[in-house]
């Protein structure tokens, strides 16, 4: 059977991760999977995952051409694409709420992604919230299928950068920048706030310098992060949006812990005293308060280690998440035929209030426009030059952003 995984992007992120290792199990199980791809791509792109050199990559225009027996949309993006696929079936990986990713301005946008969850196919998500969310406002019934972890990776016996030293525990700051939910520079300044002489930051911007961190570690492939975790004691994590994360369950996994903003996802596997520290969101003192304890506590981080082992132990490893995912997958083969032609007609009001909207909201908002364009052209610079954006970005966001979560 041909399945075909619609992926906005091939690069370092924990939704392609997720995606890779769901599509790398149906492949070894007997299935013909493809993924198609909106972003242009290269063998260096794929390297960071061991098995994303190893699956049928293509440009999202090519795929198009072939006829598939199920296509499964991975993002908002990838969503209203789905008619322009020939396919017996269709349905749609959730892996958050995406309208969120957006400010609360950007009006006619955010109603375009959460138009996607209209959508008559099928649905299967990661988080209960997200399960429980498309019940309650869109009537979609989703199957649920929690991440797994690669056990074969994450543990405490292994490779190291630089030992633990209990009388100086060490601070991993993990994000992207210039992405304002994931608050990366926020966590670094609050963890120099709080004390910290020792911070690591895990990044999959291609920056290799940032003030007030130790160590910098740039688009690290997979299976050496777990490296990163075994040195590190607390992992900092204050992203505001997510569909479940999986860092602070990585770390727990090699014997360190966390602390969190109360983000939706986190009660998948997080208990607050328990196993990591669960602040409420854009509570900075709050956060400050927390690292400040477990930096000069030692018993208490250890007892927080102790609980986060607990919890790894407990938790599945890939094999059987995507086992669970597979299983869905037959389900969806089983189902009667998805109406191409219904959703095409769904994708097209989309688009059209959309259109709609935006041109009057942009005729008001010349902020907007000017924003738009620098993206533009920041898109076409050369590589070089591509890479030093970001890393002055990740610069000024740490020296002059402001002390606020977003």
């Amino acid at each position: 059977m041909k399945i075909c995984f619609l992926v906005g992007s091939m690069t370092i992120s924990g939704g392609t991760y997720v995606i890779v290792q769901h599509a790398s199990y149906l492949r070894d199980n007997g299935y013909d999977v493809t993924l198609a791809v909106q972003e242009p791509f290269t063998a260096a792109t794929l390297a960071w995952h061991n098995e994303a050199s190893r699956l049928h990559c293509i440009p999202i225009e090519d795929a198009k051409s072939e006829r598939y027996d199920l296509v499964i949309a991975t993002w908002w993006k990838t969503a209203l694409e789905l008619p322009a696929f020939n396919a017996s079936r269709y349905a749609y990986f959730v892996q958050s709420i995406e309208s969120r990713f957006y400010p609360e301005v950007e009006v006619p946008l955010r109603a375009l992604v959460d138009a996607t969850y209209r959508l008559p196919v099928r649905y299967i998500t990661e988080a209960t919230w997200i399960q429980e969310y498309l019940k309650t406002s869109y009537g979609q019934d989703a199957a649920l299928v929690k991440n797994g972890i690669r056990k074969d990776v994450y543990d405490t016996v292994g490779p190291t950068i630089a030992p633990r030293d209990p009388k100086r525990p060490r601070v991993l700051v993990e994000g992207h920048f210039g992405v304002s939910f994931k608050n990366t520079a926020l966590a670094i300044r609050l963890a120099r706030e709080a004390g910290a002489r020792d911070i690591w930051l895990l990044t999959g911007s291609p920056v290799q310098w940032v003030p007030g961190v130790s160590k910098v570690f740039s688009r690290v492939p997979m299976v050496k992060t777990a490296e990163i975790y075994r040195s590190c004691d607390i992992l900092l994590k204050l992203s505001t949006v997510e569909g479940m994360f999986g860092p602070p369950l990585e770390i727990f996994h090699c014997g360190g812990t966390s602390i969190v903003f109360d983000v939706t996802g986190h009660d998948e596997y997080i208990v607050d005293g328990e196993n990591a520290r669960v602040i409420s969101a854009r509570n900075l003192d709050g956060v400050v308060a927390a690292i400040r304890e477990l930096l000069s506590d030692s018993s208490e981080l250890s007892r927080l280690k102790e609980g986060a082992l607990r919890t790894a132990q407990n938790w599945p490893s890939w094999s059987k998440s995507s086992a669970q995912f597979a299983d869905w997958v037959r389900s969806c083969l089983e189902e009667p035929a998805v109406s191409r032609e219904t959703c095409a007609a769904m994708v097209a009001e989309a688009w059209s209030n959309y259109g709609r909207d935006e041109k009057l909201r942009l005729a008001n908002i010349s902020s907007t426009v000017r924003r738009q364009k620098l993206r533009a052209l920041a898109g076409k610079l050369p590589a070089e030059w591509a890479r030093r954006l970001k890393q002055f970005e990740a610069v000024s966001e740490v020296f002059i952003g402001k002390r606020k979560a977003y």
